[in-house]
Parts: structure tokens; sequence; C-alpha cells
């Protein structure tokens, strides 16, 4: 192996780690909210966010949430651990933190007017 293809494989590798581990950082910080939100939410959500869970369709709703995102979860461990979906995982990994920040910034905007 030349030098200039050993210096190019180094790299590569060490980005397909850093990304691995971007993936895998994600996914595990997301299952404690994931579950926080849907599998006990009357009691759950009143302490974290004062948010009254009296009814089934609420609770509903907050298992709909932690489904989607269980499904982000276990897509963004098949990204991890499969190279040829590490790609299309890293997307939507985008996709879904540019969504919280836009909501973010929606949510500030909406209550500074």
């Amino acid at each position: 192996m030349s030098k200039f293809n050993r210096k190019y494989y180094e790299k590569k590798t060490s980005n397909f780690n850093l990304q691995k581990v971007l993936l895998l950082f994600c996914a595990i910080g997301l299952i404690p909210i994931a579950l926080s939100y849907g599998l006990v939410p009357e009691k759950t959500l009143t302490p974290l966010f004062g948010i009254s869970v009296d009814n089934l369709n609420l609770t509903q709703i907050m298992r709909a949430v932690m489904g989607l995102y269980f499904g982000q979860i276990i897509f963004w461990f098949m990204g991890a651990f499969n190279p040829k979906l590490r790609r299309p995982a890293l997307y939507v990994l985008t996709i879904f933190m540019l969504g919280l920040a836009f909501g973010r910034i929606l949510n500030a905007i909406a209550f500074k007017l």
C-alpha cells in the first residue's frame, strides 16, 4: 500500500469511526427521552414539563411520539453498525436535529412577539 493510499485509508477509517460514535451517542441519548415521553406519560410528563395527562388521547399521542423516536434510534443503530446505511442515517440524524433546532427558534420567536 502506497503512502497516499495509507493516509487516505486512515482518514476514511477515522471518519467512519467518528460517524459511528456520533450515531451511537445520539441513539443512546434519545432512549431515556423516548421512554420519558411514552412509557408512563401520566407519571413522567407532569414532573418534567408540568403537563397533566388525564385522557387517553394524550397518552396515545405521547406513545406515538415514543414510537417515532424509537424508529429513529433503531435506524441510527443500524447506520452505526452497517456501513451502507451510515450515510442515510447521518442524513436522518441531521434532519432530526435541525427539526429540533427549528422548533426551538420558532418557539423563541413566537414568545417574543
